[in-house]
Protein backbone atom coordinates (compact mmCIF):
# COMPACT_ATOMS: atom_id res chain seq x y z
CA UNK A 1 0.00 0.00 0.00
CA UNK A 2 1.54 3.41 -0.88
CA UNK A 3 1.18 6.34 1.17
CA UNK A 4 2.35 10.26 1.06
CA UNK A 5 3.61 11.66 4.24
CA UNK A 6 4.79 15.06 4.33
CA UNK A 7 8.07 15.77 6.07
CA UNK A 8 8.54 18.58 9.17
CA UNK A 9 9.56 20.61 6.54
CA UNK A 10 6.77 20.19 4.04
CA UNK A 11 8.32 17.79 1.85
CA UNK A 12 6.37 15.03 0.04
CA UNK A 13 7.85 11.82 0.58
CA UNK A 14 6.67 8.39 -1.29
CA UNK A 15 6.13 5.50 1.47
CA UNK A 16 5.23 1.99 0.76
CA UNK A 17 3.55 -0.55 3.88
CA UNK A 18 3.94 -4.11 3.54
CA UNK A 19 3.52 -6.81 5.44
CA UNK A 20 1.08 -7.68 8.41
CA UNK A 21 -0.48 -4.37 9.23
CA UNK A 22 -0.95 -5.66 13.31
CA UNK A 23 3.08 -6.81 13.09
CA UNK A 24 5.53 -4.64 14.47
CA UNK A 25 7.71 -2.14 12.42
CA UNK A 26 10.42 -2.13 10.82
CA UNK A 27 12.06 0.39 8.33
CA UNK A 28 13.98 -1.07 4.91
CA UNK A 29 16.17 2.11 3.81
CA UNK A 30 16.94 1.28 0.65
CA UNK A 31 20.00 1.23 -1.75
CA UNK A 32 21.70 3.81 -4.13
CA UNK A 33 20.07 3.91 -7.02
CA UNK A 34 16.93 2.51 -5.21
CA UNK A 35 13.50 2.96 -3.98
CA UNK A 36 10.62 2.01 -1.97
CA UNK A 37 10.03 -0.62 -4.31
CA UNK A 38 13.55 -2.14 -4.17
CA UNK A 39 14.46 -6.06 -2.78
CA UNK A 40 12.48 -6.88 0.54
CA UNK A 41 11.60 -9.94 1.82
CA UNK A 42 8.50 -11.53 0.57
CA UNK A 43 5.25 -10.37 1.85
CA UNK A 44 4.29 -14.20 2.93
CA UNK A 45 7.21 -14.01 4.95
CA UNK A 46 6.55 -10.35 6.48
CA UNK A 47 2.90 -12.06 7.69
CA UNK A 48 4.54 -14.66 9.28
CA UNK A 49 7.10 -12.78 10.85
CA UNK A 50 4.99 -10.85 12.25
CA UNK A 51 6.69 -7.48 10.96
CA UNK A 52 4.78 -4.38 9.24
CA UNK A 53 7.36 -3.41 6.47
CA UNK A 54 7.63 0.06 5.85
CA UNK A 55 10.08 0.97 3.06
CA UNK A 56 10.17 5.08 1.36
CA UNK A 57 11.84 7.17 -1.45
CA UNK A 58 14.85 9.24 0.11
CA UNK A 59 14.50 12.48 -1.04
CA UNK A 60 14.95 13.23 -5.13
CA UNK A 61 14.33 9.16 -5.87
CA UNK A 62 11.01 8.11 -7.33
CA UNK A 63 7.86 10.77 -6.37
CA UNK A 64 9.54 11.85 -3.11
CA UNK A 65 10.42 15.93 -3.65
CA UNK A 66 14.08 16.52 -3.70
CA UNK A 67 16.30 18.12 -0.61
CA UNK A 68 19.64 19.27 -2.18
CA UNK A 69 22.36 19.71 -0.20
CA UNK A 70 20.89 17.04 2.45
CA UNK A 71 23.39 14.98 4.84
CA UNK A 72 22.98 11.45 5.57
CA UNK A 73 21.88 12.74 9.24
CA UNK A 74 18.97 14.58 6.96
CA UNK A 75 17.58 10.97 6.92
CA UNK A 76 16.24 10.69 10.81
CA UNK A 77 14.09 13.24 10.79
CA UNK A 78 11.94 12.02 7.47
CA UNK A 79 11.97 8.55 9.36
CA UNK A 80 10.79 10.41 12.68
CA UNK A 81 7.94 12.18 10.63
CA UNK A 82 6.63 8.98 8.78
CA UNK A 83 6.85 6.88 12.09
CA UNK A 84 4.75 9.73 13.61
CA UNK A 85 2.38 9.89 10.44
CA UNK A 86 1.72 6.17 11.23
CA UNK A 87 1.24 5.85 14.44
CA UNK A 88 5.10 4.00 16.01
CA UNK A 89 6.52 5.48 18.73
CA UNK A 90 9.01 2.53 18.82
CA UNK A 91 10.49 0.66 15.91
CA UNK A 92 13.44 -1.12 13.80
CA UNK A 93 15.48 -0.73 11.37
CA UNK A 94 17.72 -1.75 8.86
CA UNK A 95 19.82 -0.29 5.73
CA UNK A 96 21.26 -2.27 2.98
CA UNK A 97 24.34 -0.64 0.68
CA UNK A 98 23.44 3.22 0.19
CA UNK A 99 20.38 2.78 3.35
CA UNK A 100 23.31 1.66 5.43
CA UNK A 101 24.57 4.91 6.35
CA UNK A 102 21.38 6.13 6.80
CA UNK A 103 20.31 3.29 9.30
CA UNK A 104 23.01 4.28 11.27
CA UNK A 105 22.07 7.77 11.27
CA UNK A 106 18.59 6.55 12.56
CA UNK A 107 20.74 4.33 15.90
CA UNK A 108 22.87 7.33 16.21
CA UNK A 109 20.09 10.15 16.66
CA UNK A 110 17.03 8.12 17.26
CA UNK A 111 18.20 6.38 20.08
CA UNK A 112 15.10 6.83 21.81
CA UNK A 113 12.69 5.33 19.56
CA UNK A 114 15.18 3.04 17.48
CA UNK A 115 14.80 -1.00 19.17
CA UNK A 116 17.75 -2.45 16.94
CA UNK A 117 19.12 -1.57 13.87
CA UNK A 118 21.24 -3.89 11.37
CA UNK A 119 23.38 -2.77 8.86
CA UNK A 120 24.31 -4.57 5.56
CA UNK A 121 27.21 -3.99 3.26
CA UNK A 122 27.41 -0.08 4.41
CA UNK A 123 29.64 2.34 3.47
CA UNK A 124 32.27 3.95 6.37
CA UNK A 125 32.55 8.02 6.30
CA UNK A 126 34.86 9.45 3.95
CA UNK A 127 36.66 10.76 6.69
CA UNK A 128 36.95 7.60 8.27
CA UNK A 129 40.60 7.51 10.45
CA UNK A 130 43.19 5.34 9.27
CA UNK A 131 40.84 3.74 6.79
CA UNK A 132 42.10 3.40 3.19
CA UNK A 133 38.23 4.34 2.31
CA UNK A 134 39.01 3.27 -2.10
CA UNK A 135 41.02 0.22 -1.05
CA UNK A 136 39.17 -2.54 -2.58
CA UNK A 137 36.34 -0.64 -4.37
CA UNK A 138 35.53 -1.53 -7.90
CA UNK A 139 36.81 0.91 -10.11
CA UNK A 140 33.33 2.06 -11.18
CA UNK A 141 32.58 3.28 -7.83
CA UNK A 142 35.64 4.99 -7.09
CA UNK A 143 35.60 7.44 -10.51
CA UNK A 144 32.21 8.21 -8.91
CA UNK A 145 33.23 9.15 -5.41
CA UNK A 146 35.94 10.62 -6.68
CA UNK A 147 34.02 13.15 -9.07
CA UNK A 148 31.80 13.76 -6.12
CA UNK A 149 34.62 15.06 -4.22
CA UNK A 150 36.29 16.73 -6.74
CA UNK A 151 34.00 18.31 -8.90
CA UNK A 152 30.02 17.89 -7.88
CA UNK A 153 28.77 19.12 -11.04
CA UNK A 154 30.75 16.87 -13.18
CA UNK A 155 29.28 13.94 -10.82
CA UNK A 156 25.54 15.43 -11.30
CA UNK A 157 26.22 15.64 -15.28
CA UNK A 158 27.16 12.21 -15.44
CA UNK A 159 24.45 10.53 -13.19
CA UNK A 160 21.82 12.87 -14.96
CA UNK A 161 23.35 11.41 -18.37
CA UNK A 162 23.04 7.62 -17.08
CA UNK A 163 19.77 7.90 -15.64
CA UNK A 164 17.93 9.07 -18.68
CA UNK A 165 19.28 5.69 -20.39
CA UNK A 166 18.78 3.99 -17.98
CA UNK A 167 14.95 5.17 -17.04
CA UNK A 168 14.41 4.39 -20.99
CA UNK A 169 15.76 0.93 -19.91
CA UNK A 170 16.46 -0.54 -16.40
CA UNK A 171 18.49 -3.31 -18.18
CA UNK A 172 21.51 -0.98 -18.89
CA UNK A 173 22.21 -0.60 -15.10
CA UNK A 174 22.16 -4.34 -14.39
CA UNK A 175 24.32 -4.76 -17.30
CA UNK A 176 26.74 -1.81 -16.13
CA UNK A 177 26.70 -3.75 -12.72
CA UNK A 178 27.75 -6.93 -14.33
CA UNK A 179 31.09 -6.02 -14.76
CA UNK A 180 32.14 -5.83 -11.53
CA UNK A 181 30.14 -8.51 -9.97
CA UNK A 182 31.52 -11.65 -8.12
CA UNK A 183 30.42 -15.25 -9.33
CA UNK A 184 28.36 -15.08 -6.00
CA UNK A 185 26.95 -11.72 -7.31
CA UNK A 186 26.26 -13.61 -10.28
CA UNK A 187 24.21 -16.07 -8.54
CA UNK A 188 22.01 -14.30 -6.91
CA UNK A 189 21.06 -11.94 -9.59
CA UNK A 190 20.76 -14.89 -12.21
CA UNK A 191 17.49 -15.51 -10.27
CA UNK A 192 14.40 -13.84 -12.60
CA UNK A 193 12.45 -12.80 -9.48
CA UNK A 194 15.58 -11.30 -8.14
CA UNK A 195 16.63 -9.75 -11.85
CA UNK A 196 12.43 -8.17 -11.71
CA UNK A 197 12.52 -6.65 -8.67
CA UNK A 198 15.93 -5.04 -9.00
CA UNK A 199 15.17 -4.05 -12.44
CA UNK A 200 11.70 -2.18 -10.77
CA UNK A 201 13.09 -0.96 -8.11
CA UNK A 202 15.68 0.96 -10.55
CA UNK A 203 12.80 2.36 -12.83
CA UNK A 204 10.78 3.83 -10.14
CA UNK A 205 14.34 5.17 -8.35
CA UNK A 206 14.67 7.10 -11.39
CA UNK A 207 11.60 7.74 -13.38
CA UNK A 208 11.39 11.63 -12.04
CA UNK A 209 14.94 12.36 -11.83
CA UNK A 210 18.34 11.84 -10.56
CA UNK A 211 18.31 14.21 -8.07
CA UNK A 212 18.31 11.19 -5.47
CA UNK A 213 21.15 9.60 -6.89
CA UNK A 214 23.13 12.32 -7.07
CA UNK A 215 22.15 13.36 -3.01
CA UNK A 216 23.28 10.09 -1.80
CA UNK A 217 26.72 10.23 -3.39
CA UNK A 218 27.34 13.74 -2.24
CA UNK A 219 26.04 12.87 1.45
CA UNK A 220 28.39 9.66 1.74
CA UNK A 221 31.54 11.68 0.42
CA UNK A 222 30.78 14.68 2.81
CA UNK A 223 30.28 14.52 6.99
CA UNK A 224 27.53 12.26 7.70
CA UNK A 225 26.64 14.51 10.52
CA UNK A 226 27.01 12.33 13.34
CA UNK A 227 29.67 10.09 14.90
CA UNK A 228 29.32 6.31 15.03
CA UNK A 229 31.07 6.08 17.88
CA UNK A 230 28.06 7.77 19.91
CA UNK A 231 25.55 4.61 18.96
CA UNK A 232 24.06 2.92 22.11
CA UNK A 233 21.49 0.73 20.62
CA UNK A 234 22.34 -2.63 19.05
CA UNK A 235 23.20 -2.87 15.77
CA UNK A 236 24.24 -5.76 13.82
CA UNK A 237 27.04 -5.24 10.72
CA UNK A 238 26.68 -7.88 8.13
CA UNK A 239 29.06 -7.83 5.07
CA UNK A 240 30.14 -10.30 2.04
CA UNK A 241 33.75 -10.31 2.30
CA UNK A 242 34.23 -10.26 -1.87
CA UNK A 243 32.29 -6.94 -1.95
CA UNK A 244 33.94 -4.79 -4.30
CA UNK A 245 31.14 -2.21 -4.35
CA UNK A 246 31.80 -1.73 -0.17
CA UNK A 247 34.16 -2.87 0.83
CA UNK A 248 34.49 -4.86 3.72
CA UNK A 249 37.26 -3.07 5.22
CA UNK A 250 34.39 -0.29 5.53
CA UNK A 251 32.23 -2.69 8.12
CA UNK A 252 35.45 -3.74 10.11
CA UNK A 253 36.19 0.20 10.69
CA UNK A 254 32.43 0.79 11.69
CA UNK A 255 32.65 -2.38 14.07
CA UNK A 256 36.10 -1.13 16.09
CA UNK A 257 33.77 1.76 17.31
CA UNK A 258 30.37 1.52 16.82
CA UNK A 259 29.48 0.11 21.26
CA UNK A 260 26.71 -1.97 20.79
CA UNK A 261 27.86 -4.30 17.49
CA UNK A 262 27.89 -7.18 16.02
CA UNK A 263 29.84 -7.92 12.87
CA UNK A 264 29.25 -10.82 10.46
CA UNK A 265 31.57 -11.14 7.72
CA UNK A 266 30.38 -13.77 5.10
CA UNK A 267 33.76 -15.32 3.64
CA UNK A 268 32.19 -16.60 0.26
CA UNK A 269 29.26 -13.85 -0.09
CA UNK A 270 29.69 -10.51 -2.35
CA UNK A 271 27.42 -7.24 -2.43
CA UNK A 272 24.35 -8.94 -3.71
CA UNK A 273 24.31 -11.69 -0.87
CA UNK A 274 22.76 -9.36 1.49
CA UNK A 275 19.69 -10.07 -0.11
CA UNK A 276 19.56 -13.33 0.94
CA UNK A 277 20.51 -13.48 4.27
CA UNK A 278 17.09 -10.47 4.56
CA UNK A 279 15.05 -12.44 6.26
CA UNK A 280 17.01 -13.65 8.81
CA UNK A 281 18.13 -9.87 9.33
CA UNK A 282 14.88 -8.85 10.05
CA UNK A 283 14.50 -12.07 12.61
CA UNK A 284 17.18 -10.28 14.92
CA UNK A 285 15.43 -6.86 14.17
CA UNK A 286 12.77 -8.54 16.31
CA UNK A 287 14.22 -9.67 18.78
CA UNK A 288 15.54 -13.52 17.72
CA UNK A 289 19.33 -15.01 17.20
CA UNK A 290 21.49 -13.66 14.71
CA UNK A 291 22.37 -14.91 10.95
CA UNK A 292 25.49 -17.19 11.77
CA UNK A 293 28.25 -16.72 8.93
CA UNK A 294 29.33 -19.91 7.23
CA UNK A 295 32.31 -20.63 5.04
CA UNK A 296 30.44 -22.10 2.32
CA UNK A 297 28.45 -20.41 -0.40
CA UNK A 298 26.73 -17.51 0.23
Amino acid sequence: MRKEVYSGDGRRLAVEISGDPGGSPVFLLHGTPGSRLGPAPRPMLLYHQQVLLITYDRPGYGPSDPLPGRTVAHVAADVAAIADALGFERFAVVGRSGGGPHALACAALLADRVTRVAVLVSLAPRDADGLDWFAGMAASNVSEYSKALASPDRLAASLRKRSVAIRSDPVRLLSQLRRDLTESDLRVVADAGVRAMLLRNYREALRVSADGWVDDALSFCSPWGFNPADISVPVLLWHGEQDVFSPPSHTRWLAARIPSVTAILQPAAAHFGSLRVLPDIVTWLLGGRQPVATAGHD
